[in-house]
C-alpha cells in the first residue's frame, strides 16, 4: 500500500498527550491526533466535522524521530480575579519523519494537494508553532514500515550510534503500547480521543555527518 510521507520541524513543536489546566505538556513525537489535525486543517474543516476525522482515523500512521529535539517549558502569567501561572512545554529543533498509509491513493494525493495549498493556517501541535518547508516529501509506493525505514535522513548530521527510533501503529497487540491519540472529536465542547496500538523499534541510517549543526537554519 502507498504512504504519503511529511517532513515535520520547526524551532518549536507541540504535541499534546496530558494537556490539561495549568500544565500543558507535550509527547517526544507527533501523535496521530495531532497529524490528523494539520491535515483537517490543510482541508478547511471546522473543528466540529468529526464525520471527516472517521475518513482520517483510517489512514495509518509512523513516525521516525530524525532529531529528538530539546525539551524547553515556557511559563505564562494569565490575569484574571486570581492571576495564575501556566507551563507550556516545547520541543526545541525537533525533525520527524511521518507516514500514512492508505489503500486509497487518490486520497494520500488529496491530502497532499491540501498540505501544499492549505486552507486554514498549519501548525505542528499549537497554534504558536507553525511548521518550516517543505512539509511533504512525497508518496511513496511501499508500506509505512517500508516507507519509514528506508526513506535517507532528514538531517545531515546523525547521532552517535545512526539509531533512529521508529513508532508504528500496529494490530499486534502483543508488541504494542496503547496511545490515546485517535482524534474521535476536536469540538471544543466535547473533545474526545480514541486508543491506538503502538510498537517501537530502531533502525539504522547512513549519511555524511556535519560537524556543526544550526539550529536556526530551519528558519531560512
Amino acid at each position: 500500500m502507498p504512504t504519503l510521507l511529511l517532513r515535520l520541524a520547526a524551532p518549536l513543536q507541540s504535541w499534546g498527550g496530558d494537556c490539561k489546566f495549568e500544565i500543558r505538556k507535550t509527547q517526544r513525537a507527533p501523535t496521530k491526533s495531532g497529524v490528523i489535525g494539520l491535515l483537517a486543517a490543510a482541508l478547511g474543516w471546522k473543528r466540529d466535522n468529526d464525520e471527516g476525522l472517521i475518513r482520517l482515523n483510517t489512514l495509518k500512521f509512523g513516525v521516525r524521530i530524525d532529531r529528538q529535539g530539546q525539551n524547553i517549558v515556557d511559563y505564562q502569567t494569565v490575569h484574571g480575579e486570581k492571576p495564575y501561572i501556566t507551563y507550556r512545554h516545547y520541543l526545541s529543533d525537533a525533525v520527524f519523519l511521518a507516514g500514512l498509509e492508505s489503500e486509497d491513493i487518490g486520497f494520500l494525493y488529496e491530502m497532499e494537494n491540501a498540505l501544499k495549498n492549505p486552507i486554514f493556517p498549519l501548525f505542528l501541535g499549537r497554534r504558536s508553532c507553525p511548521p518550516t518547508l517543505p512539509i511533504v516529501i512525497g508518496i511513496r509506493e511501499s508500506g509505512l514500515e517500508q516507507a519509514l525505514t528506508k526513506e535517507p535522513a532528514l538531517i545531515e548530521r546523525l547521532n552517535a550510534t545512526n539509531s533512529f527510533r521508529v513508532q508504528l501503529e500496529t494490530k499486534d497487540s502483543e508488541v504494542a503500547a496503547t496511545c490515546p491519540d485517535v482524534a474521535i472529536s476536536f469540538n471544543p465542547q466535547k473533545r474526545c480521543y480514541g486508543y491506538r496500538k503502538v510498537k517501537e523499534f530502531y533502525v539504522n541510517l547512513v549519511t555524511e555527518v556535519d560537524t556543526e549543526h544550526d539550529a536556526m537554519s530551519e528558519l531560512r
